[in-house]
């Protein structure tokens, strides 16, 4: 297998949405976030392998190339049937199918009758789309999601994805990263008492992902309000992005679509 200090000196920017075009018999090779990806054009098929890299191997860019070589036969495959003779490959970032359970390294606490916004970066997911029409082949995590149960039993609750952060409450400290997507999260708390924020459900499936002109992804962003007690919070996915995300443009749609307004009432998993 080519090693990644030898595919970086030949290696260019990967790009969301950017047409690519393959030969019968190339592979496109990729590295991003954790993952090692490899797109395979043949005559009547495309092939997908993926591979994870080394946790330690901290990545920033999104590096891919066109080669005339494979990964080692222990990769495994998936093998998709060439809808038509199109040699066109895209690729979309997504929002998880599950709600994101996000968890603060160190816990924040929101003082009674005082808000924050906190900034988080949510891991995508890659679509890859192949041929002339763009038919969707798959879709992959770009590193091993964790999940967890969400309710007040093992019988009531929902299956959702973990995920660590640092919850950032200045955005020029956030990493900006092609495989994440940035959501600010307002919450106001509306009690005399303090809130300790120690988890946050994020309603992934409900957030459209943007692309602003210095190539960042941003989601709109989210408000949680607790008047009384955790149980009763209210969320609120706003229509719009902050203006600080710049000037965006549509890059993929929300999964699931909110109720007329945004509004969540009663959304007592909020803060798990």
């Amino acid at each position: 297998m080519t090693t990644s200090l030898e595919t970086q000196q030949t290696m260019q920017d990967g790009q969301w949405g950017a047409e690519y075009t393959l030969e019968p018999g190339q592979t496109q090779y990729h590295e991003l976030c954790h993952t090692r990806v490899w797109v395979t054009l043949l005559e009547q098929e495309w092939q997908i392998r993926s591979q994870r890299m080394p946790d330690d191997d901290d990545q920033e860019r999104w590096l891919q190339r066109v080669t005339g070589t494979l990964p080692d036969s222990d990769v495994d495959v998936q093998r998709f049937v060439r809808p038509d003779q199109g040699c066109q490959l895209h690729y979309l970032p997504a929002m998880s199918s599950l709600a994101t359970v996000i968890r603060p390294y160190q816990p924040l606490t929101i003082p009674g009758n005082s808000e924050c916004t906190i900034y988080v970066g949510t891991l995508l997911w890659m679509r890859i789309q192949a041929g002339s029409k763009g038919t969707h082949l798959m879709e992959l995590p770009l590193a091993d999601p964790s999940l967890t149960w969400v309710g007040r039993t093992t019988m009531e609750g929902e299956l959702c994805y973990s995920a660590a952060t640092f919850a950032r409450l200045v955005l020029d400290a956030v990493p900006k990263r092609p495989w994440r997507a940035i959501t600010p999260v307002r919450i106001i708390n509306e009690r005399e008492e303090p809130l300790l924020l120690e988890r946050f459900n994020l309603p992934t499936p409900l957030l459209s992902l943007h692309r602003n002109e210095k190539g960042h992804l941003w989601t709109p962003g989210v408000t949680v309000i607790c008047e009384t007690d955790m149980n009763s919070a209210r969320l609120k996915v706003d229509h719009s992005l902050v203006a600080v995300a710049g000037r965006c443009e549509l890059v993929a749609p929300a999964r699931e679509q909110t109720a007329r307004g945004g509004l969540i009432r009663a959304y007592d998993r909020i803060f798990g």
